[in-house]
């Protein structure tokens, strides 16, 4: 799985091991085993042996781990699990604040995908960012806005979440790191409005989103695709450089490197080769 082509991320809890396969058989580019907010306090224990048996049974699994926060009581032995089993690939670190709090979790040699969820954890971004063993970053909407003292769902409350996109997409490219994948879309059942809001997450700079449900993989991986006239115009594009040319003319306007770096993303974006 390359950092580079992660456009969906979805979750499953581990409290309910049956529903690993499944996840892994949908087709999205990564599956997160959740120990966090979807396993109830009682049942973390559980859920954590349910996720080891799973990953014993099945070694050519391969998943991510969304552990506990820092200061859960069941913080060090998630770590611990990850850095196990060779089937963990990477881990999502929930509510980080600290590049103390990444490294911590990196030492089990795993890449890390810190969540940002609070004002401190934006506040930290830029060394969060540069921790070693960074891989991608990622933020949760409902904990932040809650943080934020946002009004959910409000338009005010998406501009300035729109802010925090901002700080984490910058961040992401000045430290090198993979696109970052937007948060999730809570409203399983409006797949017109996942549509709309993974365009809006291409059209930033996201790699993807997180998904709650599997029936929001194939949505988002359509709305990702570039139109039918943008792929048009990539592929003149491409066959006009072939001429070796550093500024040539495609469609009455001038090509440069900023031009033909985007008509190969698109590419890249519809699975087509650049070259």
């Amino acid at each position: 799985m390359s950092p580079s082509i992660i456009r969906t991320a979805l979750f499953v809890p581990a409290s309910r091991p049956e529903r690993i396969p499944k996840a892994l058989a949908v087709g999205a580019d990564a599956v997160i085993v959740d120990l966090e907010d979807a396993v109830q306090e009682s049942l973390k224990v559980e859920a954590r042996a349910h996720l080891d048996g799973f990953l014993t049974a099945n070694p050519e699994a391969r998943l991510l781990v969304r552990i506990n926060a820092p200061e859960h009581a069941g913080h060090g032995a998630d770590i611990e699990l990850c850095g196990r089993h060779a089937g963990v690939i990477g881990v999502l670190l929930p509510k980080v604040e600290s590049a103390a709090q990444v490294a911590r979790v990196a030492a089990c040699g795993k890449p890390v995908w810190p969540i940002i969820e609070s004002a401190a954890g934006l506040l930290a971004l830029a060394e969060i960012a540069r921790a070693e063993g960074v891989e991608r970053l990622s933020f949760g909407a409902l904990d932040l806005g809650l943080d934020l003292g946002l009004s959910s769902g409000s338009a005010a409350a998406e501009r300035m979440l729109d802010q925090a996109r901002y700080a984490l997409l910058l961040h992401s490219r000045t430290a090198g790191l993979a696109a970052p994948l937007d948060s999730v879309f809570p409203a399983i059942e409006d797949r017109d409005g996942l549509a709309r809001t993974t365009r809006d997450a291409r059209d930033m700079g996201f790699d993807g989103l997180l998904c709650i449900h599997p029936k929001q993989v194939e949505v988002v991986h359509r709305a990702l695709l570039p139109a039918e006239e943008e792929l048009a115009w990539a592929r003149r594009v491409m066959r006009a450089a072939s001429s070796g040319e550093g500024v040539f003319v495609v469609d009455g306007q001038m090509v440069d490197a900023p031009v033909l770096g985007r008509a190969q993303r698109l590419l890249q974006r519809a699975g087509e080769s650049p070259a």
